[in-house]
């Protein structure tokens, strides 16, 4: 470490994470933290960033990698919005009772004369996506009660 980057020791990246809204290190490429580290030193004299509480330093490396970082918080924030959006139009509907549309050529191939669990199992694959292994419920050596089914 260089005399002049001395000042990055008061950082606590833990809270410019949270302050970004990210939840891992690795979400900011390398080479960004070292070039909101170089502008910042650019824009300030080591001893005033020395001089600075760590409160402070770290609002301005936010600014800085916000600004450097702004495609990929975009895409964050997007990805977020529609994981949501997903969640709500389809678990939200079930837990107040709503309607669900279920289009008709999607059940082409399900048997309605089989097994009910297979025709439950049929319509949690649909709705949640469930991509686990179906084959696990089959293995389980514990009695469960099996008189009921919900929905």
């Amino acid at each position: 470490m260089t005399n002049k980057k001395i000042w990055t020791i008061k950082l606590d990246w833990l809270n410019i994470l949270k302050k970004l809204g990210l939840t891992s290190i690795d979400q900011i490429p390398e080479y960004k933290r070292e070039r909101a580290i170089k502008n910042i030193s650019k824009m300030f004299d080591t001893e005033d960033l020395l001089a600075f509480e760590p409160e402070e330093l770290e609002e301005l490396v936010v600014g800085e990698l916000s600004e450097l970082m702004k495609k990929e918080l975009r895409e964050k924030n997007r990805k977020e919005r529609e994981l949501r959006d997903q969640f709500n139009s389809k678990i939200i509907p079930l837990k107040r009772g709503g309607i669900i549309r279920i289009d008709p050529n999607e059940l082409k191939d399900l048997d309605l004369d089989g097994n009910p669990e297979d025709i439950l199992k049929y319509f949690y694959k649909k709705f949640f996506g469930n991509k686990d292994n179906d084959d696990r419920d089959e293995d389980d050596r514990i009695d469960e009660d099996k008189t009921g089914y919900y929905i």
